[in-house]
């Protein structure tokens, strides 16, 4: 989507929105704080999510009590929404202080002048200290730093143990390699007397997890690099690419062991025990937590060939562009508080994502769910995104052109590749 096409859309659509939400405007329009002795309000914008609305609310009146100077607000969105609101509302002048975004999206931002860079105390050393690698080199842009976040995400596999058990596979044993999993899918898979499945043995949802698990996992793990060094080609359109592409789309077309939203989708079927395996991220723990008499497990991602890769990814914070003086001061304390160690904890306790300072992983060594999270981020990828959901509705499209047989695997992964391409070059013109 071309950003000025999506500003202009938006601006329009949401011009209402503005006027009625002007009571929750960034402070950029108000007299900063500090001068009259009052305190700072600052406003932080977040999508809407349950549990992240709970846990960032009551963390705000902790930082409120600790920082009497200080006032934050939180102000949330539908996802569906939430780029919009910020299209539309950031260049107005009316949107927040500091901005929750998906790490995918910060090229977007910052060439849109949502953000601004970090103060300089947010260097290479701080980054370095405090987060993954992965992590510095997601938000660095241009040679400058511009978000920092509360915790990080990898991919493990999700697995029915008690849809193991009936299908005479031990719950204990999970498929280690990717030969394993595709033989443990056909056998978990269950199907009516007319041959329609009924039961998947892998879920197969590549709008879900499945673009990145291809891009960032089964692409390397066939000897394929996705891209060059500074994500500016696109390089999966190799043999190995194909090879990989290909091992993923006959599980759907040949082996018939799952098909694009099946029982609604790879979450639903799962939690239904309609599937009995899904590749899915660490941010599904605690929804999958909560159903009662779920029984399940996680396992690493399958190697192939001995190699393992995974998939990182993150939300992030940052500071909206044109926020300056004591609300750029109170703003850069908020974001130390929320990407501090003791918030970090807090943050997986409640939502299931992981702490972003390798440090902290320490603590979690025995916990059979998080370890293995954990440990995903060692052979972990941040794709190098220009336009998130422009890149990701390429690789869906391919998938599904081999679905529904309108292409073979390596025509689709070849349109896909020029397709990315162009949105990459039309980025960086």
């Amino acid at each position: 989507m071309k950003i000025k096409r999506l500003i202009m859309v938006v601006l329009v659509g949401s011009a209402l929105f503005i006027v009625a939400q002007s009571g929750f405007a960034s402070g950029s329009s108000e007299t900063p704080s500090g001068t009259s002795g009052q305190p700072v309000h600052i406003t932080y914008w977040q999508y809407f999510y349950q549990t992240k609305v709970d846990l960032v609310t009551k963390l705000i009146q902790q930082f409120n009590s600790e920082n009497p100077g200080i006032v934050v607000e939180q102000v949330n969105f539908p996802y569906e929404q939430y780029n919009q609101k910020v299209a539309a509302s950031i260049p107005a002048g009316q949107g927040p202080d500091i901005v929750n975004l998906y790490y995918g999206w910060l090229p977007i931002y910052v060439k849109s002048g949502y953000i601004q860079a970090l103060p300089a105390d947010f260097n290479a050393a701080y980054f370095k200290q405090n987060f993954y690698p992965f992590v510095a080199e997601s938000s660095l842009f241009d040679g400058k730093y511009y978000s920092v976040p509360i915790a990080v995400r990898s991919l493990a596999l999700f697995y029915n143990t008690s849809l193991f058990s009936q299908a005479g596979i031990d719950p204990n044993m999970p498929p280690k390699t990717l030969q394993d999993l595709a033989t443990y899918a056909k056998k978990l898979s269950k199907y009516d007397n007319q041959g329609n499945l009924i039961q998947a043995g892998l879920a197969m949802q590549p709008d879900g997890q499945g673009h990145v698990w291809i891009r960032e996992g089964l692409f390397r793990q066939f000897g394929a690099v996705p891209y060059s060094a500074d994500g500016r080609k696109v390089t999966y359109d190799s043999p190995q690419g194909v090879a990989a592409f290909t091992w993923y789309t006959d599980l759907i077309t040949k082996d018939k062991v799952g098909y694009p939203n099946f029982a609604t989708d790879d979450v639903t079927a799962f939690k239904a025990q309609k599937a009995a395996m899904n590749v899915d991220g660490s941010f599904r723990i605690g929804t999958l937590k909560a159903v009662e008499g779920l029984p399940w497990k996680v396992a690493p991602l399958p190697t192939y060939n001995g190699i393992a890769s995974n998939f990182a990814s993150y939300w992030t914070n940052g500071i909206v562009e044109g926020v300056s003086g004591a609300k750029l001061d109170a703003s850069v304390k908020f974001l130390k508080f929320l990407s501090s160690p003791a918030t970090q904890k807090e943050w997986l306790t409640a939502i299931g994502e992981l702490p972003a300072t390798p440090s902290l992983s320490s603590d979690y060594t025995n916990d059979p769910i998080i370890s293995v999270f954990l440990n995903g981020l060692g052979p972990a990828h941040a794709t190098k995104y220009v336009d998130e959901a422009g890149q990701r509705k390429v690789m869906v499209d391919a998938v599904n052109e081999v679905v529904q047989g309108h292409m073979t695997p390596a025509a689709a992964l070849h349109d896909a590749a020029q397709k990315e391409q162009k949105i990459i070059d039309d980025f960086w013109k």
